[in-house]
């Protein structure tokens, strides 16, 4: 048995968990998300606490068990906390502004790069170098901050581009003089 999988999942007061077939909704102060499980996965709801559980030890059944799970929860945890992801822009004359809901950026190129937020994601700026990605889900979160960081990632000479709050950049030597 899945040591992830087994495990039940509380629903925290003020969560709302609707379970239609294989349809999950989640519903919380922040939002309201929705996962398709597939089939072979069976969710339940029962006592203020969601189980996930699978009918045979299959492969499949088998690799499922745990995400669906572990998905379920982020949810939980994405309406209620809520997800963000920090960026740090980092080099000379880089920065960062916020233009209405999107951003602007200056990352060494002859011109400026904006990204408007999707659905479901708000930016903040801090100062003129720091982002922080904000949202209820997960993934969409991880993949704003992703593609932002896409566009400039760190060199391993100077440290240069976007990287993650906390990232840390492996530096190289460069060439030696004689």
């Amino acid at each position: 048995m899945s040591r992830i999988g087994r495990l039940p999942i509380s629903v925290p007061a003020g969560v709302e968990v609707r379970i239609d077939g294989q349809a999950v909704a989640v519903k919380g102060p922040k939002g309201e998300l929705t996962l398709t499980v597939k089939s072979p996965i069976r969710v339940a709801l029962e006592d203020g606490q969601v189980l996930v559980t699978r009918p045979d030890d299959e492969r499949e059944s088998r690799s499922l068990h745990g995400l669906t799970r572990t998905l379920i929860a982020n949810q939980i945890v994405g309406v209620t906390d809520g997800y963000t992801k920090g960026l740090e822009v980092v080099g000379t004359g880089y920065r960062v502004a916020a233009k209405g809901n999107s951003l602007e950026f200056a990352l060494g190129y002859s011109h400026s790069i904006t990204v408007d937020p999707p659905v479901g994601i708000s930016f903040t700026v801090e100062g003129n170098n720091k982002v922080t990605v904000i949202g209820i889900d997960k993934q969409a979160v991880g993949e704003v901050a992703a593609n932002i960081r896409k566009l400039r990632k760190p060199e391993p000479y100077k440290g240069k581009g976007v990287r993650y709050a906390g990232e840390v950049v492996r530096r190289k030597a460069g060439k030696s003089g004689k």
